[in-house]
């Protein structure tokens, strides 16, 4: 399956306090599973965003679903479609 990566910004109008918030990853990580996803790896960070989500999705369609999943809980994204560093060897052996 293929791997995505999504920044999540936090709209602060949206959530007053930091137990209101890791209340929703739960409901986020069964709403992707339920999707035919996997979190593979989640990450509060220091930056332009508040958090950072890997997961892997059968398809872009299944991503952009997660990204609606994550966005109705009133958070902004940004995703990306990620690659292993082990697969850059095998891809540009042909090259």
């Amino acid at each position: 399956m293929p791997t995505y990566i999504t920044e999540v910004d936090v709209n602060e109008a949206e959530y007053q306090n930091p137990q209101e918030l890791v209340s929703i990853w739960g409901a986020i990580r069964e709403d992707i599973r339920d999707l035919g996803g996997e979190v593979v790896d989640s990450h509060a960070v220091l930056g332009d965003y508040d958090f950072l989500v890997v997961y892997a999705v059968d398809d872009r369609e299944r991503a952009f679903q997660v990204t609606q999943v994550i966005e109705r809980h009133g958070l902004d994204t940004k995703t990306m479609q990620g690659l292993p560093i082990d697969r850059i060897g095998e891809l540009v052996e042909d090259v």
